[in-house]
């Protein structure tokens, strides 16, 4: 909660524009608005469901509203996108990309095979109307790519598992994703290597985590993060144990995530992280995650090595410290869930695709 107020005086504080887009049923909902009378602009809290920018550096912003974050890269080349969202509102998305940037989108990165992070795809790479993207990518890749860009369109960057997972169904999940989806630009070693609006960026694989085709993108003279679902500040890690995923997975990103942030002297800032959901974060922020993650761990593996059952364990109220912040009892992914997935994963339950 400290760091939510203290980035949201950030925002007014800087006096960025924040361009927004109302989500559907929004305007039934309660909204709580604070306004900046110096720029005349309404930043939306917490609570707000609208589909949003938010300035993270110069030349960086986040999209929020339209399933997980999406990272929007513009400069004189045209635009690169991490994630695309669920696609449930890519019109209104497409929107606030031109807002940002005349330039046509030249690359697509995906950091995950999960469908709040791809289900966009199709309309950010071939989009009805001639709208922001063109076909054929622009500057540099690192060559290291295991399929090309032959299918049209703008390219899309991933692990070679989430091309694997898109084309054959996550596990226990028969129906793939449309081909127009599927990354056109694959690799399989510790990274990928990008140049594009003057700038290096490296797409940073972090196996056995979330599931086993994450990865980070690292915007190294922005000095800006996109985590994916290595970070959030929403929940208790999504690990995805049918396809790879692990708690020791998770922690090893966090930690290498940790190797990557600098923060500024003696206050908040310096290297900006965007969570997979949840709000734009700093080295601060990502050391609790870690050490909550860390600390449930332990204490799951203790229990395990008690001889405790797993249901033992999910009713002994290990993460109870935690849960104000993390935790839910109903939803799609419940505490009583990230604990049968942590238990697994430590007992070498998780599935290597």
């Amino acid at each position: 909660m400290r760091h939510q107020f203290t980035w949201l005086a950030f925002f007014v504080a800087v006096g960025a524009a924040v361009v927004v887009f109302n989500a559907p049923g929004a305007a039934q909902q309660r909204q709580i608005r604070i306004f900046d009378s110096q720029q005349g602009i309404y930043y939306a809290d917490a609570n707000d469901r609208t589909i949003r920018a938010l300035p993270v550096r110069e030349n960086i912003y986040m999209i929020v509203g339209a399933g997980a974050n999406i990272t929007v890269q513009m400069g004189d080349e045209g635009v690169l996108v991490v994630d695309t969202g669920s696609g449930t509102a890519n019109e209104k998305v497409l929107s606030l990309v031109r807002q940002l940037s005349t330039k046509p989108i030249r690359y697509i990165v995906n950091t995950s095979f999960r469908p709040d992070h791809t289900g966009g795809n199709v309309g950010f790479k071939i989009p009805a109307g001639g709208a922001v993207p063109a076909a054929g990518g622009g500057g540099g890749g690192g060559g290291r790519g295991g399929a090309g860009g032959g299918r049209g369109g703008v390219p899309i960057v991933a692990h070679e598992n989430v091309l694997r997972v898109m084309a054959t169904g996550p596990a226990g999940k028969p129906s793939p994703t449309p081909t127009d989806a599927w990354p056109t630009q694959t690799f399989h070693v510790s990274h990928e290597d990008l140049y594009f609006n003057g700038e290096s960026i490296q797409v940073l694989y972090e196996p056995d985590s979330a599931t086993d085709g994450d990865s980070m993108v690292y915007f190294r003279r922005s000095d800006v993060i996109s985590a994916g679902d290595i970070f959030m500040t929403t929940t208790y890690p999504v690990i995805d144990v049918n396809n790879g995923g692990s708690i020791n997975g998770v922690i090893n990103g966090l930690n290498h995530l940790l190797d990557l942030t600098i923060p500024k002297e003696k206050q908040e800032g310096g290297t900006m992280v965007i969570p997979g959901h949840g709000r734009i974060s700093d080295e601060a922020d990502v050391v609790e995650y870690r050490d909550m993650v860390t600390i449930i761990r332990d204490r799951i593996r203790d229990a395990i090595k008690k001889g405790k059952t797993l249901q033992q364990i999910q009713s002994s109220g290990l993460t109870k410290d935690y849960d104000p912040r993390y935790g839910t009892s109903t939803g799609p992914w419940t505490t009583a869930m990230f604990i049968e997935a942590a238990y697994q994963s430590l007992n070498g339950l998780n599935k290597k695709p």
